[in-house]
Parts: structure tokens; C-alpha cells; sequence
């Protein structure tokens, strides 16, 4: 049902991250609980977290990258601390 919407979104462990315009991803989860409804299923049930920010651009991609970066610094220090502490 997401491809359909023409939006970016991305499964992850605990959820689907969907990203667009407030609206159009309101819209999707709508589609959504629709689609689901029509296979039979009398209750649907969304938990959502919705951010919106309008200083700056970003995307899913974006947030994912600057944790994964900020995780690499981390190790890298642990690994030279390690290495430091051999000597």
C-alpha cells in the first residue's frame, strides 16, 4: 500500500518510517487502515510518532547516517584508547 502513495518510507525492527508532507503521510496511514479493513480485519490499531521541523531539511537517510556517525567516532575513540592504553 506505501508504494502505491509515491512516498519514501523505510521498515525497520520496531516500524515503518514514512516521510512526506504532513498531510500525504496522514493520508497514507489512512490508506493503510482502509486496506486493511477491506481484508477482513474489523480493528486496526496505529501507534504514531510524527516530527515535523521546519528550520531545516532532512530525511530519514539523514538521521540514520548522522547516528551511524556519530557511533563510528565513538568506536574509533574506544579503539585508540584501548590502543593507548596497551602501551
Amino acid at each position: 500500500m506505501l508504494e502505491k502513495t509515491g512516498l519514501k518510507y523505510q521498515l525497520g525492527s520496531y516500524g515503518t518510517g514514512v516521510e512526506g508532507e504532513f498531510d500525504q503521510v496522514c493520508k497514507a496511514i489512512e490508506l493503510c487502515h482502509e486496506a486493511v479493513h477491506k481484508m477482513g480485519c474489523p480493528r486496526v490499531a496505529t501507534d504514531i510518532r510524527i516530527g515535523t521541523r521546519i528550520d531545516k531539511k532532512g530525511s530519514m537517510e539523514d538521521k540514520v547516517n548522522s547516528v551511524k556517525a556519530i557511533l563510528e567516532g565513538e568506536k574509533a575513540q574506544q579503539q585508540q584508547q584501548q590502543q593507548t592504553g596497551k602501551r
